[in-house]
């Protein structure tokens, strides 16, 4: 890749890792090196077992201790984010992934768990070559100047709401 963008998928509609990971397997198809770091996550899903398949080409780590939307991070969550922070960092200069996916990255900002600013030195040591791509809801909007192509994935209507639980291959 000659040159590489920042890509931002945010929004409260559901599909944000989704579209994250088809870019990986994308990008795997066409022999490119990704790398994953989920932030907050700490269940192994399904696309975990599928990304398996691609492990010459796909590395994911996951740097969480689980969700934080109805509950208060604590000095866990916010050690393990900024591991995974700092492991990202050291991918970003090995100069080994073509594309690199900080998966959950603005709700570690908008959690506390990193702040906008690390976020946005992670963002400038990005080397020319490379794609990032970073998802979750509550985008900085500082994060979304500074990136070349923001999505909103906006809900219109979701099953959640009528009581259907997430399902082992579409949701997990």
């Amino acid at each position: 890749m000659r040159r590489g963008y920042i890509q931002v998928y945010t929004g409260n509609g559901k599909g944000k890792t989704t579209a994250a990971l088809g870019l990986s397997l994308r990008a795997a198809g066409a022999g490119l090196r990704v790398f994953v770091m989920q932030f907050i996550k700490k269940s192994r899903c399904s696309e975990h077992k599928a990304l398996e398949r691609f492990n010459d080409l796909i590395t994911i780590k996951q740097s969480g201790k689980g969700f934080i939307l109805n509950r208060k991070a604590n000095a866990s969550d916010i050690d393990a984010a900024r591991q995974g922070l700092d492991e990202v960092k050291e991918v970003m200069r090995s100069r080994d992934y073509d594309l690199i996916i900080l998966d959950e990255a603005n709700v570690a900002v908008n959690r506390g768990l990193i702040s906008r600013d690390e976020l946005l030195e992670v963002m400038e040591m990005k080397p020319v070559n490379v794609e990032l791509v970073i998802t979750g809801r509550y985008a900085d909007e500082r994060i979304i100047e500074k990136a070349d192509l923001v999505t909103e994935m906006h809900e219109l209507r979701h099953y959640a709401k009528k009581g259907v639980k997430a399902r082992v291959g579409i949701e997990k």
